[in-house]
């Protein structure tokens, strides 16, 4: 049968052919921030089936299968691994135009080299030989990863890790790609939640710094980040549902400290001051050490209360928000940027109403000796379809410099997500391909190759300082 996935997937051109089997298939790849484990990476151990490497933990996929109806204790629940594949199997077809469908058969072809559709008629045959091949070694994490060229890996972490299998990792010679920590600090601004008290008698413990004073946290923040410095880390990660910006002197957050150490409730502007001047102090200690920091915006998380009574966070409940972004913004940036301590920064809006003014903002922010210092980050989870990425760019383009964008991500949990990569590079060529054919671009390859060269590989290989590692693929 002729493949869905043919080598010229999602490219309508003559041009856009060449750009991208020219320019961009070959080039190694920058996945700098996913959730992928590190401990799995790390012990290397084949998957048992094709369900624990494809379905786990994908919340794209859960949510897709409760739309078509079918009960969450197939999706979720305690059924074998072979009945929740038959669920997603019978859930694909349902999928035409969402990009699931897309991704679902570039991994099918790109790591079984399957060219069957997927469906209840076809799940049987996938299921064998993909589970087939999965029991050999050269399926495990680390094979997978190398497979596709991956140079730099980065993962997602909390800063109480102790980065152990970032260590492990670091000691295993034979496996190329760079895996490197990300500071995920959220836990450390959440001053109003309930764990906010267990999660600060915790950073105690870790730094064995008494923490009875704002000083005191402040402190021993600054040697979770200097641990995680040493361990490799150089960029950091933040996630808000919307981007607090109240000014705020350190007396007024110490005083809100120390009511929520009181357990005396704390007012919303109260919780905006404490979140902003904590915000201020890790960018300015991330520009002391050249970190990148993104700030991932307008998430609305855990909107369903019964799915999450039951079933806990993360589990494919979250929605975009509304809310203001302008001034909060380009306020944050400001006051980092007047004393001259604006690190590398990554601006992600879920909600692409907000594309034009997370475009403008990065603007205002740029450096003489960094080029695109301030990003506008990719099409984030709700806008990393097809249209997303394209509207994404074609925003960038219009207000800022698409030839300084730093590309994809896979924001994946799974360790068959890199064909997104492709996937992204395909749209790229694409989109430049038709704005030649339309007359909007001259033909110059020379031109325009260099453009995907750059925004597919080596904008992110500078922008992060990767190491060249070319691993081969086999």
């Amino acid at each position: 049968m002729t493949s869905f996935i043919h080598e010229d997937f999602l490219l309508s051109g003559s041009f856009a052919k060449t750009l991208y089997h020219d320019h961009a298939k070959s080039l190694p790849i920058i996945d700098y921030h996913c959730h992928l484990p590190a401990e799995e990476i790390a012990e290397n151990k084949p998957f048992s089936n094709l369900t624990q490497v494809w379905l786990n933990g994908d919340h794209y996929k859960w949510r897709a299968m409760r739309s078509t109806g079918e009960k969450e204790l197939a999706i979720t629940g305690n059924v074998s691994d072979y009945d929740k594949f038959k669920v997603w199997a019978r859930t694909v077809p349902a999928c035409v135009g969402n990009p699931l469908y897309h991704w679902t058969h570039m991994e099918l072809k790109r790591y079984f080299d399957i060219d069957l559709l997927l469906s209840d008629e076809t799940s049987d045959e996938i299921w064998n030989r993909c589970n087939e091949m999965l029991s050999q070694q050269n399926f495990a994490p680390q094979q997978l990863i190398t497979r596709f060229n991956v140079e730099m890996i980065g993962t997602t972490d909390d800063p109480l890790d102790g980065l152990v299998y970032h260590q492990k990792l670091k000691k295993q010679d034979d496996f190329k790609t760079e895996v490197l920590p990300s500071f995920r600090p959220d836990p450390l601004l959440d001053v109003s939640q309930p764990a906010f008290h267990q999660y600060v008698d915790e950073l105690q413990a870790a730094t064995e710094i008494t923490i009875s004073q704002f000083d005191d946290f402040l402190s021993a923040v600054k040697k979770r980040i200097d641990f995680f410095h040493e361990n490799g880390c150089r960029v950091s990660d933040h996630g808000f549902e919307f981007l607090p910006f109240e000014a705020c002197t350190k007396a007024e957050a110490a005083a809100v400290f120390e009511k929520a150490k009181e357990g005396i409730p704390l007012t919303g502007l109260e919780i905006q001051k404490f979140k902003t001047y904590t915000l201020l102090f890790l960018g300015e200690h991330y520009h002391s050490l050249d970190w990148v920091m993104q700030l991932h915006i307008g998430a609305l998380r855990n909107t369903n209360a019964r799915k999450f009574n039951s079933l806990g966070p993360n589990t494919g409940f979250d929605s975009i928000n509304d809310f203001q972004l302008a001034k909060p913004l380009n306020a944050f940036l400001n006051e980092l940027d007047k004393h001259n301590q604006l690190p590398k920064t990554i601006i992600y809006s879920l909600n692409p109403i907000h594309n034009y003014i997370v475009a403008s903002a990065a603007g205002n922010f740029q450096d003489e000796n960094i080029k695109g210092k301030v990003q506008m980050g990719s099409g984030w989870w709700f806008n990393d379809t097809k249209d997303g990425i394209l509207a994404q760019m074609t925003d960038l383009s219009n207000v800022g410099l698409l030839s300084n964008f730093i590309g994809m991500l896979t924001d994946s949990r799974s360790f068959l997500s890199f064909p997104r990569h492709e996937y992204f590079r395909r749209i790229l060529c694409n989109m430049i391909g038709e704005w030649v054919e339309k007359g909007e671009l001259p033909r110059d390859q020379q031109l325009l190759g260099k453009l995907v060269e750059d925004i597919s590989y080596f904008n992110a290989r500078q922008y992060f300082n990767v190491k060249q590692t070319s691993p081969t693929g086999f």
